[in-house]
């Protein structure tokens, strides 16, 4: 479930990346994902937010098997949720500007 949290939310915001790279072709890499991460950081933080109402409910009002379950869901949750927003991103734009001469979207060496 951790796992599946941060996956879903950075694949979200990837493709938003990929959808911004063909929208704004003239735009540097740092404008593409600060726009992506605007557009999609409401619907993460609500998927977040919303899991972690209910799985907070359960460790307040569960008994300690409960507990033991939930704890870890909600650290693994907001773990996520951060990683997906404020680390996969930076990593996605080093890698992008590591193999390129430039920092802008280049759609002619993007289909090479």
């Amino acid at each position: 479930t951790i796992v599946g949290y941060s996956i879903n939310d950075t694949i979200v915001v990837f493709d938003r990346i990929r959808e911004n790279t063909k929208l704004m072709r003239k735009a540097k890499y740092e404008d593409i994902i600060d726009n992506s991460i605007s557009q999609t950081i409401v619907r993460s933080i609500n998927t977040s937010a919303t899991t972690l109402f209910t799985i907070t409910a359960l460790y307040i009002f569960g008994v300690e098997a409960i507990r033991e379950f939930a704890l870890p869901l909600i650290v693994g949750i907001l773990a996520g949720t951060y990683s997906s927003i404020f680390i996969a991103s930076p990593i996605w734009y080093l890698l992008k500007t590591r193999k390129s001469d430039t920092n802008y979207y280049n759609p002619n060496k993007a289909s090479k």
